[in-house]
């Protein structure tokens, strides 16, 4: 898998005064959605999509399908994949029923237009030539999204991304693609259960510039066990003679159910000093080379996305997402949807079946997800707001929700009396020690009822 979106979020006891977090753990959980589907449960009754989505903005619209296959599973993923390269007949009935639901997901939208793209897992790369080219037809001539107008991104791992599949990827449109790297020191790479070499990567690396690709993202891991600030920098500065547009830098989470679950690290009190640590070399040579930081992971050479006409523009605090296949979700205003999820090898293959087992009818529903309440509105657009180097525009939340942020949440004023956060303008933004502990201010931003849900989450 290319990138790490979703580890397991730890308990953090709403109550519990910011101060006092500041004294332990910067690395509480990555909140890259809110809330986390780990507050998802079965819905009952299931919601009828026609009506839902009837409600909703549809001009501008966030399509992405999951690919929930993989060559290898990595020691950190607990992305919901599978750990083996699949059968090429499952491969074939997954499309099949990626297909059904897509129809189905087509005609209860109406009237919609995408104005973004992406396609993960897993690894789509995985797949075969003519699977993936299926893939992108799901996305092209059943949902309708025009990928060669709209920013489009796949992600690929270096085993993988061989030079017949990027040509079909540019061929078909996408301008984006996101390598999954994590280091180029071979003994990080072991101990991340990774089967890639330094050569295949940098032999990837060029061939997706010499294809013209707009945009190359790549990510890199922080806090491996036996990494240094030197190693940081040397695998920062072989990603750097590719002059990558994106950078991630991820910091290594240990999770339930991986292969790393009983990471020796994970146990040492020093672990959170060395990532902190690393953080920062990472962020200061990055700045150093001409990057701009868009959030705590995000470094960006320049502004790349797509210009889109006026009413395909997207703002993920406002707009709407539609996702396909197990594994995916699905955001609406007042509802967010979503297949089960799964990290062990045996309950991942089970969701697989089942999926490629459900009626044209079942895919007419939601059945699985979260109804966001007022509070859990206001709290999703601050924290994807407020998490980003931009900041949050007071006067939008105000023109949105009809208060002012500082009263309807409180807790905003303690992030700036700590110099977590400041004001600039209109516009709350957090501060360089603020955005270093994006991953515990996240997670203390949760309302008492989404924490609940989290807290008593039963994985498998």
């Amino acid at each position: 898998m290319t990138t790490l979106r979703s580890p397991l979020p730890g308990p953090t006891p709403r109550g519990q005064r910011l101060r006092e977090l500041l004294q332990g753990s910067p690395y509480v959980s990555y909140l890259y959605s809110y809330p986390h589907k780990t507050a998802h449960r079965r819905l009952e009754p299931p919601v009828p999509l026609q009506p839902l989505w009837s409600g909703e903005r549809r001009d501008g619209l966030f399509l992405y399908i999951h690919v929930p296959f993989c060559a290898v599973r990595c020691g950190y993923c607990n992305l919901f994949s599978n750990k083996r390269r699949p059968a090429p007949e499952q491969v074939g009935r997954f499309i099949d029923t990626l297909e059904r639901q897509a129809r189905v997901t087509r005609d209860a939208l109406g009237s919609a237009r995408f104005a973004r793209f992406a396609m993960g897992g897993g690894t789509p790369t995985t797949l075969g030539l003519d699977q993936l080219a299926r893939c992108l037809d799901v996305a092209q001539r059943i949902m309708g999204a025009d990928l060669e107008a709209i920013p489009s991104c796949v992600e690929v791992s270096p085993e993988t991304a061989s030079a017949d599949r990027l040509q079909l990827l540019r061929r078909r449109g996408i301008d984006r693609i996101s390598v999954g790297v994590q280091s180029f020191h071979e003994g990080e790479l072991r101990a991340l259960r990774r089967q890639q070499s330094p050569a295949t990567v940098h032999a990837v690396l060029d061939r997706v510039q010499e294809l013209g690709f707009p945009t190359l993202n790549v990510d890199l891991i922080y806090g491996i066990e036996g990494q240094d600030e030197r190693c940081l920098e040397a695998s920062l500065d072989q990603t750097l003679r590719h002059q990558p547009r994106e950078v991630f830098l991820y910091p290594l989470y240990v999770r339930p159910l991986t292969q790393l679950g009983a990471h020796p690290a994970a146990a040492r009190e020093c672990w959170n000093a060395q990532r902190l640590a690393l953080y920062r070399t990472g962020r200061r040579r990055l700045l150093a080379a001409g990057y701009r930081q868009h959030s705590m992971r995000m470094f960006r050479r320049e502004e790349t996305d797509r210009d889109a006409s006026p009413g395909t523009r997207y703002s993920c605090q406002d707009d709407g997402m539609v996702g396909l296949a197990c594994g995916a979700r699905s955001y609406t205003e007042r509802l967010h949807y979503s297949t089960e999820w799964a990290v062990s090898p045996g309950a991942v293959e089970e969701l697989i079946e089942a999926y490629i087992a459900r009626s044209d009818r079942s895919f007419s529903e939601a059945q699985h997800g979260i109804h966001l309440d007022e509070e859990d509105r206001r709290r999703r657009h601050v924290l994807l707001s407020l998490l980003q180097a931009e900041g949050m525009d007071l006067g939008q939340y105000r023109q949105r929700f009809g208060g002012e942020a500082w009263d309807q949440l409180p807790e905003l004023r303690e992030l700036q009396a700590l110099e977590l956060a400041r004001l600039d303008g209109e516009r709350l933004r957090l501060t360089e020690a603020g955005l270093e502990r994006s991953d515990m201010i996240g997670p203390w931003l949760h309302s008492a009822r989404v924490q609940q849900l989290i807290d008593s989450y039963h994985l498998r």
